[in-house]
C-alpha cells in the first residue's frame, strides 16, 4: 500500500477542504506564508514541550513526544533557511485566529485524561490541516524547491497527526475519542468557513 493510500485510510477526514485558490494567493505572499509557517513550527514544538512538562509521569507519552519536539524545531530551522536563501524578511508573529478559535473549543474541567485527550485532539487537528495545506503547496506551487520541501513536510505532519490520535486512544476510551474527534472536525470546518481565504497565513 502506498503512503498516499495508507494516509487516506488513517487521516485527513477534514470536513471542509481548503479552497484551491488559497495556493495562488499564498504564492503571491510567500514571505508572509513562510514567516507564518516558521511560527507554526515553533508553536508546535512548544505545545509538545508543554505536554511533556504537564504529563511527565506518563513515560510512553514523554518518549513519543520528545522526538517530535526535535522534528518540529528542525522544521522551524528549515523554514528559516528557506526565508534567508530567498532574501526574504522574517517578520513579526501574527495573531493566529485559527488556533485561537480552536483553543476555545477545548473542554474545560473533567478529569486528567479528558484534559489530555482535548489537547491531543487539538494538536492532531492542526497537524491534519497543516498536512493538507502542505500537500496543496507541494502539488501546485511553481517553486520546485518549495514543492519538494512541502512534500517532505507533508509526510512528517501526517505522521504526527497519527501519533496524536493514537496517544489519545491509549489514554482514553477509543469510542469516546472517536466521537469527540468528529465534534472537533465539524467545529474546525465552521471556523475555516468563517475565516475564509487568507493568503498570508498557513491556516
Amino acid at each position: 500500500m502506498s503512503w498516499e493510500e495508507s494516509t487516506r485510510e488513517k487521516m485527513l477526514h477534514l470536513k471542509l477542504p481548503t479552497d484551491p485558490r488559497w495556493v495562488n494567493i499564498a504564492e503571491m505572499q510567500i514571505e508572509d506564508i513562510l514567516t507564518d509557517h516558521a511560527y507554526c513550527e515553533q508553536k508546535a514544538a512548544s505545545s509538545c514541550i508543554s505536554l511533556i512538562l504537564r504529563f511527565f509521569d506518563l513515560p510512553e507519552l514523554v518518549d513519543t513526544l520528545t522526538p517530535i519536539v526535535s522534528e518540529e524545531w528542525g522544521h522551524f530551522e528549515r523554514v528559516m533557511e528557506q526565508i534567508r536563501k530567498r532574501g526574504l524578511r522574517f517578520g513579526e508573529p501574527r495573531k493566529d485566529e485559527y488556533v485561537t478559535r480552536l483553543q476555545g473549543f477545548v473542554k474545560k474541567g473533567g478529569n486528567r485524561w479528558q484534559q489530555l485527550t482535548e489537547v491531543l485532539l487539538l494538536n492532531a487537528l492542526i497537524e491534519a490541516r497543516s498536512c493538507e495545506r502542505f500537500k496543496l503547496l507541494s502539488k501546485n506551487i511553481e517553486d520546485s524547491e518549495l514543492q519538494s520541501f512541502y512534500y517532505e513536510l507533508m509526510i512528517s505532519e501526517a505522521g504526527h497527526y497519527v501519533t496524536f490520535i493514537e496517544l489519545a486512544r491509549k489514554y482514553q476510551d477509543p469510542e469516546k475519542v472517536n466521537a469527540r474527534w468528529q465534534e472537533w472536525l465539524s467545529f474546525e470546518a465552521e471556523v475555516l468557513k468563517e475565516i475564509g481565504i487568507r493568503g498570508d497565513r498557513m491556516h
